[in-house]
């Protein structure tokens, strides 16, 4: 069985293993693939492993030996799966595999806009603590998240995660849609998105992207929020007018923002976001601790190993 990952290098740029892949065929591993070679690489393949290179139907349809595609990721936009369900091909995904780390994440960008510990870091090797008259200072207020309002949009396996580390600190959760699974968290308060808007002292986006939550945080919505809010988004980029957003934090609309994802990725030189006020921005790695790829890996084998045995799990759903 002839194996091919086309985009292996981020999720494993080195300091993980193959091995659990490369014991179920002939793996042949590739950091990068452009679209032009996707074909020519691919054409022996009876797997293949995608993150993000897109196998769209004109490519699928070129592929006959083609039986599975694993998608290395949760999100399996970068499948035509209308053709892969025409040319009869399982496609798997990976769930759940990356809740924790996006989660720690969501607070790693909330503590650097409340405690600014890397700016105040970085003044100190400037030699500003030493040259201080007093024996502490601060550019920046420094905020407590203790009694703040989070208020989380989507309200899946992340949001829980995220809600459960909120209650920790001392916060109260409002909460974007009540979820179709049972969960076991208490103190959760249900709401509107009107509602939500207007009481959060932090909104965290944790909801998938589609016709519905495209540019959810719009001028409109964020005309509702505080002037102390802030804004946190780990999900997808879409869900945000970018251009709107910067707006906002430039007349301080809002008090800040803490986003890993952008609309376009990697960001144009011209996204409004990269100048704008009290804007913190990371490369989309909310997902990538070195735990989570370890579980992307064990269960991308997982899925394989299953499918090849006639017993396949975390099957996505062809479009009706």
């Amino acid at each position: 069985m002839n194996i091919i990952i086309l985009d292996s290098y981020t999720a494993n740029p080195g300091d993980l293993s193959w091995d659990p892949i490369a014991k179920l065929g002939n793996l042949t591993v590739y950091d990068r693939t452009p679209e032009t070679q996707i074909i020519s690489r691919s054409k022996n393949a009876e797997i293949i492993l995608t993150n993000k290179t897109p196998l769209t139907k004109k490519t699928i349809y070129q592929l006959p030996k083609l039986k599975y595609i694993g998608v290395l990721a949760t999100g399996v936009n970068v499948v035509d799966l209308a053709a892969a369900q025409e040319k009869n091909i399982t496609v798997t995904n990976i769930p759940d595999y990356s809740s924790i780390s996006v989660a720690q994440h969501v607070f790693a960008l909330l503590l650097s806009l409340t405690n600014h510990v890397s700016h105040h870091s970085q003044t100190i090797r400037q030699g500003k603590w030493a040259q201080c008259q007093d024996f502490c200072y601060w550019d920046y207020p420094i905020l407590e998240l203790a009694d703040k309002t989070l208020g989380i949009i989507g309200f899946g396996n992340i949001g829980q995660k995220v809600a459960q580390i909120a209650t920790a600190f001392g916060m109260h959760i409002l909460a974007y849609r009540q979820p179709q699974k049972k969960h076991k968290l208490k103190n959760i308060n249900f709401t509107e998105l009107d509602t939500l808007f207007q009481k959060s002292d932090v909104i965290s986006l944790h909801c998938p992207l589609n016709n519905q939550t495209k540019e959810i945080i719009n001028s409109q919505n964020l005309n509702k929020m505080k002037k102390t809010a802030f804004l946190i988004n780990t999900g997808r980029g879409g869900l945000i007018n970018e251009q709107n957003l910067a707006n906002a934090l430039n007349q301080e609309k809002i008090a800040g923002a803490g986003l890993d994802v952008l609309a376009t990725e990697p960001p144009l030189p011209h996204n409004p976001l990269l100048n704008a006020k009290n804007c913190l921005i990371t490369p989309h790695i909310a997902w990538a601790s070195l735990e989570a790829r370890f579980r992307l890996i064990t269960i991308a084998a997982k899925n394989l190993d299953l499918f090849l045995n006639n017993k396949p799990l975390n099957l996505v759903p062809y479009l009706n």
